[in-house]
């Protein structure tokens, strides 16, 4: 189905404040380009539910009802966190655009100015995430980890409200919603990698139909996060998985690196390849990083409690 009989561009979005948010940024863009568009909410199952996700399937549960919409053609185009989107294909759907890539790194958002390194002994630190679970564990294993659901206000809320000590969010939700007000540190991403896609958007839209979008593509975005993205794929491991993932361009040459989180330790595959010596960069370096942590054991990481 094409694009509803005006000429208008539906784009589907969830509720929260940082997916109309996130969906806006790619809305004033294609307006820019002489579009014109209509956001359309979704409820997603992860909206509705307070179980942890891992109970609910992982990040993936905040798609399907997305992804159904543009299917059964309510609207035209989706926007969606790319850490969210599970990274096996989706049939009769493409991902025509990854705008520019925002920050990739997590931060702490803490009580009184408090630091991963200064938090007090059994501090209360809330996240849903079990890569971030593991980090946490790894850095602090004294601190109390909660698992929290909830838009990026309700989660700084209880900080406020002293029911936690300290929660760790993507800088990139809290930048474009205008709280990075609420970040007590930093989280760098070579001791402190995160999610594969982390900071992307996709823009997802039925396949065929790329042209609607594909003037948002940034090549480089594209490339980094399909390697981080592949890396988890060939691990066969989840969006829920503790596994982290960081990539970049620099002067032409592809940087990855990949880390696997288990109870009491991680492991780390680093490689890089040149873009142009490659007809496939981010795959071909996915199989090298992913083929070495299958050797250092990760397989035996991703499926232990």
């Amino acid at each position: 189905m094409s694009a509803a009989p005006t000429g208008t561009i539906r784009i589907g979005t969830r509720g929260s404040e940082l997916a109309r948010t996130q969906t806006g940024l790619v809305a004033r863009e294609l307006e820019k380009r002489g579009a014109t568009t209509e956001l359309v909410i979704i409820s997603t199952e992860g909206d509705r539910s307070d179980a942890p996700l891992a109970s609910l399937g992982g990040a993936g549960v905040f798609v399907a009802a997305l992804r159904e919409a543009l299917l059964d053609g309510r609207v035209d185009v989706a926007v969606h966190s790319l850490k969210d989107l599970p990274t096996a294909p989706a049939p009769g759907l493409s991902i025509g655009a990854i705008p520019k890539r925002a920050d990739a790194r997590d931060a702490l958002c803490a009580r009184d100015g408090l630091t991963l390194q200064t938090l007090p002994e059994g501090a209360r630190v809330g996240t849903g995430s079990p890569r971030r679970v593991a980090q946490l564990r790894s850095r602090r294993p004294d601190l109390e980890i909660v698992d929290v659901r909830g838009n990026v206000d309700t989660r700084l809320g209880r900080v406020a409200s002293g029911e936690l000590d300290a929660v760790v969010l993507a800088v990139a939700g809290l930048d474009r919603i205008g709280r990075l007000d609420a970040v007590s540190e930093f989280l760098e991403l070579g001791p402190w990698p995160t999610a594969p896609g982390q900071g992307a958007l996709a823009v997802e839209v039925r396949a065929g139909e790329e042209k609607l979008v594909s003037a948002l593509d940034h090549k480089t975005s594209r490339v980094t996060a399909e390697a981080e993205r592949r890396t988890l794929a060939l691990l066969e491991a989840g969006c829920s998985a503790p596994v982290a993932a960081h990539a970049v361009v620099d002067d032409g040459l592809l940087f990855l690196s990949a880390r696997v989180y288990g109870p009491e330790h991680h492991i780390t595959s680093s490689h890089a390849l040149y873009v142009s010596d490659s007809k496939d960069p981010a795959g071909d370096l996915a199989e090298r990083v992913a083929k070495e942590l299958f050797e250092l054991g990760a397989a035996d990481l991703i499926g232990a409690p």
